[in-house]
């Protein structure tokens, strides 16, 4: 895990409480379709349509299925992979399933389909990987969320 993790697991957080579109069943406006987004600057629509071509029915599946290929959903799941992640993080964030993670959230089971509880579970998760890195984060300004643009609710 890494400080790279926390800021893009916070700035996830930030862009769905800001409002960008969430739709879970969209493997790019899902939980990891978001942080995709964040981690490798492709549009919602790039990592949707990359995992189309790949038959990829959601997130956790390709975590059990990954196998490199040289396809485009290889290289967006390898910069996921790049952060520390493994793909048990992977299947558990898309499902907002990691027990520490719901713990620290402290709202019981989550929905992974509600938008709230999505937001919820990024943010927990990022305090706890930021409170097992070995250095502290420095103090994070206060910002504006990032918002949406129109290219990304392709």
């Amino acid at each position: 895990m890494s400080a790279n993790l926390v800021h893009a697991l916070r700035t996830v957080a930030d862009r769905l409480a800001a409002g960008a579109p969430f739709q879970w069943g969209h493997m790019g406006h899902c939980n990891c379709g978001h942080l995709a987004q964040v981690v490798t600057r492709r549009t919602a629509a790039e990592i949707h349509q990359a995992a189309i071509l790949r038959r990829t029915g959601e997130w956790s599946e390709y975590a059990h299925d990954y196998c490199p290929s040289g396809a485009l959903i290889d290289d967006v799941f390898e910069d996921l992979l790049a952060l520390g992640m493994t793909r048990q993080d992977i299947a558990h964030l898309e499902d907002l399933s990691n027990a520490d993670v719901v713990a620290a959230v402290g709202r019981g089971h989550l929905r992974r389909n509600d938008r709230d509880d999505a937001i919820a579970y990024f943010r927990a998760y990022a305090d706890l990987v930021e409170r097992r890195l070995p250095v502290p984060l420095p103090v994070r300004p206060v910002s504006t969320p990032a918002t949406t643009t129109t290219r990304d609710a392709a």
